[in-house]
């Protein structure tokens, strides 16, 4: 069973105000909101992960060619996904089959 952890930060009051707003209006807890963001960060989201992509260009967080080579080894990554056929429904799929055979793992 997972332990579930509390993640703090600080932000200025006028963007947690600004972000309270924006929640509001797109009916989002805070909770969601960050579980969400998380979610499709550690997932790899596209639209998340090429947000991350253009921050970290434009506040040169890394460089050039460290991200040149990180997304040579995301493509890379996919194409073995799909070569393979190895989709999260697929792996989950294949521990459910090895769950059948094997009842006592």
């Amino acid at each position: 069973m997972s332990e579930v952890k509390k993640v703090c930060f600080e932000e200025l009051d006028k963007r947690h105000a600004d972000l309270k707003v924006r929640l509001y209006y797109d009916g989002l807890t805070q909770n969601e909101f960050f579980n969400l963001m998380i979610s499709g960060y550690v997932e790899k989201d596209e639209n998340i992960i090429t947000f991350i992509e253009n921050y970290k260009e434009a506040s040169s967080k890394q460089s050039q060619k460290k991200r040149f080579k990180s997304k040579q080894l995301t493509k890379k990554g996919r194409e073995t996904q799909k070569q393979f056929a190895l989709g999260d429904t697929e792996i989950e799929n294949i521990f459910d089959m090895i769950s059948k055979e094997h009842p006592d793992l």
